[in-house]
């Protein structure tokens, strides 16, 4: 990036003002790690937590401050909160008080399907009366908008915190409400971590049986992010059949357990395909890896989902196939595969609530 062009950024920039302050945001220092790459810019505006969601027009007006410049292509900003505390004492409260569980959806690799897994594994889990959140950790390549046909932005009931849009009777957030679904998001890891915080600390999820994190495929900074901050019930580990991708697969059960958080078991998705015009079979990636896998692993298998147009149509048209076909033969190896999880997630929950220290009074 040229010197030149970082200034006429900056100079931009000078045109936004922080309301409370009454200062330009480059004056203020609010502006750090911007960051160019063939047009498109990215950067994030520092703000004190306790402003947190209410500055979310400071950041649109940055945004739109930036993406009128000549030669950009796109401008992508992310808030993110400074540390006002000592390091040794918590910046704010447990993320995600009012949720019971939270299961990671992951995959070694991508293209395996993972976000529609994520996507019908939560619809599975409110089709048993739960109640049902869908976090899109995907930070790079957010799907959740598309998969669940949400257009809108999320709104701020309290001006405090944003709420998570409903859908199909379970709540989602993801960084695609914020970014045009073409445009690339190009962030260093600090601010991927700090976006990711935000979509829990500053959004008003409530009381919630289970969130369901779709996390990006492989084992990075997200993963990490959600180990280390977020007390995981357990993570779900979606593969294809064939060897390439359980060898991946294996990469991100061995993550978990290094991180100390419980798989629940292993998905074999595109298990094989069924013709929508003559009904046979043909297992394309082969077939049972990942069964013979979890059996090697000492896991469990959580089922088998085949190649179907019904499955990416549904998905890729906003309704997935839980919730526009639930009587149907796909939406029951779903809800299959959510009783599973769920059953062990509940285990899980009961374990560490007996593990847990007591105050005997005598």
């Amino acid at each position: 990036m040229s010197d030149f062009f970082e200034q006429q950024i900056m100079e931009a920039l000078k045109g936004v003002i922080d309301p409370d302050k009454g200062r330009n945001i480059v004056e203020l220092g609010m502006v750090e790690g911007l960051h160019v790459k063939e047009g498109h810019v990215s950067f994030a505006i520092v703000v004190e937590p306790q402003r947190g969601a209410r500055m979310e027009p400071l950041r649109k007006e940055a945004e739109q401050a930036v993406h009128g410049l000549p030669g950009v292509l796109s401008a992508t900003v992310v808030l993110t909160a400074e540390r006002t505390q000592p390091q040794s004492q918590p910046e704010e409260g447990p993320l995600l008080p009012g949720v019971a569980a939270i299961v990671a959806v992951a995959s070694g690799k991508g293209g395996v399907g993972k976000s529609t897994t994520a996507a019908n594994l939560a619809l599975g889990l409110a089709a048993k009366g739960l109640k049902v959140g869908l976090l899109d950790a995907d930070i790079y390549g957010p799907s959740m908008p598309r998969m669940m046909g949400i257009g809108q932005e999320p709104g701020s009931s309290d001006g405090v915190r944003l709420d998570p849009v409903e859908r199909h009777g379970i709540k989602v957030m993801s960084i695609g409400f914020f970014v045009e679904e073409e445009n690339p998001i190009i962030w260093r890891g600090p601010m991927v971590q700090s976006a990711l915080i935000q979509m829990m600390r500053d959004v008003n999820w409530g009381t919630l049986d289970v969130l369901v994190v779709d996390m990006p495929p492989g084992t990075g900074d997200v993963q990490l992010t959600m180990a280390q901050q977020v007390p995981l019930t357990g993570a779900v580990i979606v593969s294809t059949p064939q060897d390439i991708a359980l060898a991946d697969a294996r990469k991100g059960l061995n993550m978990f357990r290094k991180v100390d958080v419980p798989v629940l078991g292993l998905i074999e998705n595109m298990s094989y395909f069924l013709c929508p015009h003559c009904d046979g079979r043909s297992e394309i990636f082969g077939h049972g890896g990942a069964r013979e896998e979890a059996r090697v692993l000492g896991m469990d298998f959580l089922g088998e989902v085949p190649l179907h147009i019904d499955i990416r149509t549904t998905s890729d048209g906003g309704h997935p196939i839980v919730a526009s076909k639930p009587e149907g033969e796909h939406a029951g190896i779903y809800r299959d595969i959510a009783d599973r999880v769920w059953a062990k997630a509940q285990e899980i929950m009961k374990k560490k609530a007996a593990s847990a220290p007591r105050i005997v009074i005598h």
